[in-house]
């Protein structure tokens, strides 16, 4: 039976003096085209490397990186994971690797080193393995989609080749340490190692982020092979685009539209039992997070809203009844070029909490669908294009153990307008309010028209939407405790 794998096995070499002449043109092109993809600065490149253990990656990428400059370079194993990286979803440090535009990234192993380690078993779940390969597709999707290019280079030798470069290794004391007890199973179980390969290839090979097999028994020839990979995607001018998703989620809840037209503004609570009701509610969130079970628990609180809503009125009684260790509030403004130089949700991924911690976002990554549709910031593909990406995150999150609740703060015109004068007013509040919150409001069909279409695509069974009246302060924060404290209870 033919296999993808045949031609690299009949292990092709490039002679010393073919390889002579090839180097030194070879070399000049990468660096060129490396400092074009610097200056041009409209994409990053992620070097995905993986193959059969003994077939070179190491010693390749090592002089690989001396061929480019290594500044703009950055090479990362993905081993198994510590302890503290064990406390947060496992594609979080993934995220967190990304070079940003203009940068090369290389990975050895990255998000397929799950995938290895389950085909490497005698038996094989087939729902968690096509769980895994789908959480791939959706990961390297999301990465091109935003100005990441792919490309995945599988080092492959015959099993003869294989075990004859392992002997010389171990021949000479000064390589020997380049073996491990891996590189030695491998000659043993080739054929099962040869079909997992296969199997991942397959599955996972997309225009968008292709798969290159290197034929490495001959270093000349993995070198130039490698190299020439390398150039290839330099030189590309355009990357493929990936297919468009169904922005829809198995999880969504059904929910009718206008929901923002539906609520009881006219909700409210007296002062009496809103101070009895707080510390209530309060007393018992304090008791649910330190709770010995929540270790191995995290809350992402999203608050989102019109202006002047209460948002930060609401944080305020939540984080009084925390412990100020146990959490932290991000409020998210305008990225910062850093940012910008990375794919939309790699900031946020920076920011979720580990197990036992809270993160309380003001605004969110719910703005590129929001301010920045409305703005005009956003490309209209990219935020069509962010509803699945969330959802995608958000159940990235939920699958560790996170609870995640959203909440919409809603008021109505008549009342945001009398917070905007009461805030003009008082020496305490007239920080707050700010020429954009005018144009802001000007604006008010568009992003109620936004909101509704967000809560419509994203309001799922793992992260679900709150919107909540909020023409009551204290109707709204008790609301919010409220919901918050028995989410907790019950996970």
């Amino acid at each position: 039976m033919s296999s993808m794998f045949d031609e690299a096995e009949k292990d092709p070499a490039l002679s010393d003096d073919a390889f002579a002449r090839l180097e030194e043109p070879l070399r000049i092109q990468l660096l060129k085209e490396q400092y074009r993809h610097l200056k041009l600065k409209d994409r990053a490149l992620v070097i995905v490397v993986a193959g059969i253990d003994g077939a070179g990656k190491g010693e390749t990428i090592n002089l690989l990186n001396e061929w480019l400059d290594p500044r703009h370079v950055r090479t990362l194993a993905f081993n198994e994971p510590t302890q503290e990286e064990k406390a947060y979803p496992s594609i979080r440090r993934l995220w967190q690797s990304i070079p940003p535009k203009g940068s090369v990234g290389i990975m050895f192993g990255a998000v397929y080193m799950p995938i290895l380690k389950a085909l490497s078993k005698k038996k094989v779940n087939p729902d968690k393995l096509e769980a895994m390969i789908s959480s791939v597709r959706k990961f390297e999707d999301t990465l091109v989609a935003n100005d990441v290019q792919i490309i995945k280079l599988w080092f492959h030798l015959s099993r003869e080749a294989q075990r004859a470069r392992i002997e010389l290794l171990l021949s000479n004391p000064s390589t020997a340490w380049q073996v491990d007890k891996n590189d030695e199973k491998v000659f043993k179980h080739f054929d099962h190692v040869r079909q997992t390969g296969q199997r991942i290839i397959e599955a996972t090979d997309a225009a968008h982020a292709p798969w290159t097999i290197i034929p490495s028994a001959d270093k000349n020839m993995r070198i130039f092979r490698t190299a020439q990979s390398v150039l290839t995607a330099f030189q590309q001018r355009t990357i493929h685009v990936p297919p468009s998703h169904d922005p829809s989620s198995p999880n969504k809840r059904p929910r009718s539209r206008h929901r923002l037209d539906k609520l009881d503004y006219a909700a409210s609570v007296s002062k009496e039992n809103y101070d009895q009701e707080l510390m209530q509610w309060q007393n018992r969130l304090s008791t649910a997070v330190r709770e010995k079970s929540f270790k191995k628990k995290s809350l992402v609180l999203v608050f989102e809203g019109q202006d002047a809503a209460g948002k930060g009125g609401a944080i305020r009684r939540i984080t009084r009844a925390l412990d100020a260790r146990q959490y932290q509030t991000i409020s998210v403004t305008a990225p910062r070029p850093f940012e910008m130089d990375r794919p939309y949700l790699w900031r946020f991924w920076r920011k979720v909490p580990r197990q036992g911690r809270i993160a309380i976002f003001d605004r969110s990554w719910y703005g590129r669908v929001l301010v920045e549709r409305i703005e005009g910031y956003a490309k209209r593909s990219a935020w069509q294009r962010a509803y699945q990406e969330i959802n995608d995150f958000e159940m990235q999150l939920a699958k560790r153990g996170a609870i995640v609740l959203k909440f919409w703060l809603a008021v109505t015109p008549e009342e945001q307008l009398s917070r905007f004068r009461a805030r003009e007013h008082s020496p305490y509040k007239n920080f707050k309010i700010t020429p954009e919150d005018w144009r802001n409001r000007r604006q008010w069909p568009a992003y109620t028209k936004a909101a509704e279409e967000m809560f419509a695509k994203t309001d799922t069974s793992h992260a679900p939407w709150h919107v909540l009246p909020a023409n009551d302060k204290h109707h709204a924060r008790l609301e919010v405790l409220k919901r918050i404290t028995q989410a907790v209870e019950q996970a």
